[in-house]
C-alpha cells in the first residue's frame, strides 16, 4: 500500500480551526473529529493561536473577534479572485494588442 500523501494547510485554515475550539468552548477532540484532523495536530494549532493572542494583548493589540475574522477571510478571498481577474485581463489585452 502506498504511503499517504501529506496534507498541507494554510495559515488561515489553522487559525480558523483553532478558533473553533477557543471560541466555542468545545474540546479539541470534538473539533478534530469534525474536521477530520488528528487531535495532536489541532491542539498544537490551538496552543499557537492562544500564544499569539496573548502576545497581541501584551503589546496592546486587541485580537479580532469572530465576525472580524470572517470578514477578513471573505475579503482575502475576494482580493485573490480580483487578482486572478486582473491577471487574465492583462493577458487578454496583451493578446489583442498584438493582433
Amino acid at each position: 500500500m502506498p504511503p499517504r500523501k501529506r496534507r498541507s494547510f494554510t495559515a488561515e485554515y489553522k487559525v480558523e480551526a483553532a478558533h473553533q475550539v477557543i471560541d466555542s468552548g468545545r474540546t479539541v477532540a470534538e473539533v478534530a473529529r469534525e474536521l477530520g484532523l488528528n487531535d495532536g495536530l489541532l491542539s498544537i494549532w490551538v496552543k499557537d493561536e492562544r500564544r499569539r493572542i496573548a502576545a497581541a494583548e501584551v503589546h496592546g493589540d486587541k485580537p479580532l473577534d469572530p465576525a472580524e475574522r470572517a470578514e477578513l477571510l471573505r475579503l482575502r478571498k475576494q482580493v485573490t479572485e480580483l487578482e486572478k481577474d486582473n491577471a487574465f485581463l492583462v493577458k487578454a489585452s496583451a493578446y489583442f494588442a498584438a493582433m
